[in-house]
């Protein structure tokens, strides 16, 4: 498709949406670049594949890339995100029978995505769960009473200890790789689904101080909770919907799948010219800390939390950031086919006052690609979303804002 032939498919889809449509003209120097407002993928949420419930902050939904998936890519054809975070455009790319190639600077993407690519059978899971010897009076290294009972702990410990030995001794294979996945995203939430005592929602672990406070508020004490139950109660959840040609469409994917942990203005091991649809959402700013969040799954994973913090890239500036993703559009123009795609999801920040789309779309124009247009998906914000005090119109990322570029043929 040419810009005038993807113009013409969005103005028809934009028409023929349920809700209200607006079209909206961005100007940026001497170019006019359309704007397309609807609420285009959100609707049916609800309606996405269970092996997507891996929490993980300032993720988009599973809608999101799949509109850009099926619409510009064949079964077969290379799907890439390198910013991959929790997934999810990796999940859907092999669910949609895409070749996948994810890239993130945190080491927790890979642990967190490249498991549901080799699902496990639930009695294996079972299996090695009650092998993995637990029940000890071991203690964590750092104090995270506030969080877990002794004996919880004790377990969590033991998990831990396991998964490090395996992966040391090079026996770590896709169940240990799944069940470390599944209690990397237990460890801490707000209900007896979780390891730990009420806290926030799992895509955010509160600092110990934090977590005694609300302790004291809510008059609560951490009560013993199951983690191997725990984990296979999650696994079992996860799996619920798929059907057998999901599961072999995701195993398949796993067989090729690429995962890259490195900067993505350079990833020389992605060949130029070989991917038709790179779907993504950058870090935004610095509204969100990827690194604090993350800080007891990266103890877990024996992470190193201050030195995956100095490979995000999280500048405090517009134009700081603009000049960090001016190099990544480079790259990503470099490893594009001609006649691919790129679907660059950003939003509103600073209450709305910068609209990050129109600063992209420069970008993308510096490194060659030609811009159709935006895509500006509205929606109704979630419980989590206003707990973080995102409300529409009002602060934080308020809507989907997807510049699609496309690289000449």
């Amino acid at each position: 498709m040419d810009n005038d032939e993807i113009r013409r498919y969005l103005m028809d889809y934009t028409l023929s949406a349920s809700q209200a449509t607006q079209v909206e003209e961005i100007a940026i120097g001497e170019g006019r670049y359309p704007r397309y407002v609807n609420e285009y993928w959100t609707a049916g949420q609800r309606q996405t594949s269970s092996i997507h419930e891996i929490s993980y902050r300032a993720c988009f939904k599973p809608q999101l890339p799949a509109f850009f998936i099926k619409w510009l890519s064949g079964e077969g054809d290379t799907v890439y995100d390198p910013f991959g975070g929790r997934g999810t455009t990796a999940i859907e790319a092999a669910l949609l029978k895409r070749r996948v190639i994810s890239n993130d600077a945190n080491p927790l993407s890979r642990i967190l995505t490249e498991p549901r690519l080799h699902i496990p059978a639930m009695d294996e899971i079972a299996r090695r769960l009650e092998e993995i010897e637990t029940g000890g009076d071991e203690c964590a290294d750092i104090d995270l009473s506030m969080f877990y009972h002794p004996k919880t702990e004790a377990e969590i410990v033991s998990l831990r200890d396991y998964l490090a030995d395996r992966r040391l001794d090079g026996t770590e294979d896709a169940v240990d790789r799944w069940i470390r996945m599944v209690a990397t995203n237990r460890l801490t939430g707000h209900s007896r689904g979780f390891f730990s005592v009420y806290t926030l929602p799992p895509n955010q672990a509160v600092s110990q101080e934090s977590q005694r406070k609300i302790n004291e508020k809510r008059t609560q004490a951490p009560e013993y909770r199951n983690t191997k139950e725990l984990i296979l109660k999650k696994s079992r959840s996860l799996v619920r919907n798929l059907t057998p040609e999901q599961i072999d469409a995701l195993n398949a994917a796993g067989r090729t799948a690429r995962f890259l942990h490195g900067d993505a203005r350079s990833t020389r091991e992605i060949r130029a010219g070989s991917v038709r649809v790179t779907v993504t959402s950058p870090p935004f700013l610095n509204i969100v800390q990827y690194s604090k969040d993350n800080w007891l799954r990266c103890w877990f994973n024996a992470l190193d939390t201050e030195r995956i913090a100095g490979e995000i890239t999280m500048a405090r500036t517009v134009e700081a950031w603009s000049a960090v993703m001016s190099d990544v559009f480079r790259e990503l123009y470099r490893i594009t086919t001609g006649g691919g795609y790129v679907a660059f999801e950003v939003g509103e920040v600073d209450r709305g006052r910068v609209c990050l789309d129109e600063h992209v779309i420069p970008l993308g124009l510096g490194a060659g690609f030609e811009c159709p247009g935006v895509l500006a998906n509205v929606q109704e914000f979630t419980k989590t979303s206003n707990i973080w005090g995102v409300n529409n119109n009002n602060a934080g990322t308020n809507t989907n804002r997807i510049v699609l570029f496309r690289k000449a043929a």
